[in-house]
Parts: C-alpha cells; structure tokens; sequence
C-alpha cells in the first residue's frame, strides 16, 4: 500500500491530452496487471513467476515422429522429388560417398603395375632420344686453344 501512495498520480485531464496517450496506456496496462495479480495472488507462487518455460507445444506431431511432410514420389515417378528428399535425408552423401569408393577400386585395377613401369620405360627411353643429339653436342666441345672456322 505504501508504494501507491508514494506514487504521483496524474490527473484526468492531462491523460485525455493527445500528447499523453502513450502515458495513458502505460498506466491502463500497469493497472491491469495490478488487479490480475491481487486476484490470483493466492494461488501464483514466487517460483512460478520466476521459472522460465520447460515444455515446448509442438502443433503437429510430424517432428515428434520423424515423419516426412510434403510431396512424396515412388519408383522414379517424379525424380525431381526424389533427387530432392535424398538431399534432405543424407541419402545422397552416402551414395555419393559409395561412387568414390568404387571408382577407387576400379582405378586401382585398371592398369597393372607391371604395365605402367614398361609404359613409363618406353616413355623415358623416347624422351632421352628426343634430346640424346642436343647432350652430345654439349659433353663434346671443341677445345679453347683451336680455332674456329666459318
């Protein structure tokens, strides 16, 4: 009782101003509240007012069960739908995952050991004949005390 009386109330008049219509809703609103809480004082204890929410109100049960929502597609009949729910799903990381494994092994086994050594043999013998004319030519110099001739 004693903070009502040390509040300042205004009067009638100035909360009818236009200037004083948000003040006038404030104090509506706070009143409000004032007679809700005296009227359900016995029965609204501290710990309610001060706990937060620890139920979450789920409208539909779709989540609760893991269901799918929305549009659905069987046997290839609509394979944007279904290329979509394999994106949603992780299917399509798996089987994505299931391609690369497999073309690793079929890398593995495409050419054998055996062949890609002689292969590269061939190719290093090839390379040396390539440039074989230009290292002879560069390991025999003629010495410096002859002379050249043009």
């Amino acid at each position: 009782m004693s903070s009502k009386m040390n509040k300042v109330q205004l009067s009638k008049g100035i909360l009818q101003m236009k200037f004083m219509s948000r003040t006038k809703e404030k104090l509506d609103k706070e009143a409000d509240e004032e007679r809700g809480r005296a009227l359900y004082a016995s029965e609204i204890t501290d710990k309610m007012l001060t706990e937060t929410v620890k139920y979450v109100m789920e409208p539909s049960y779709v989540p609760c069960e893991n269901l799918i929502e929305g549009r659905i597609s069987y046997g290839g009949m609509n394979p944007d739908i279904e290329r979509i729910l394999d994106i949603e799903s992780g299917a399509d990381i798996v089987k994505r995952e299931q391609q690369e494994a497999a073309k690793q092994a079929q890398m593995q086994t495409d050419v054998p050991d055996a062949e890609m050594a002689r292969f590269y043999t061939s190719v290093v013998h090839t390379m040396n004949k390539k440039y074989d004319s230009h290292k002879k030519r560069l390991q025999h110099p003629l010495p410096l005390n002859i002379k050249r001739t043009k």
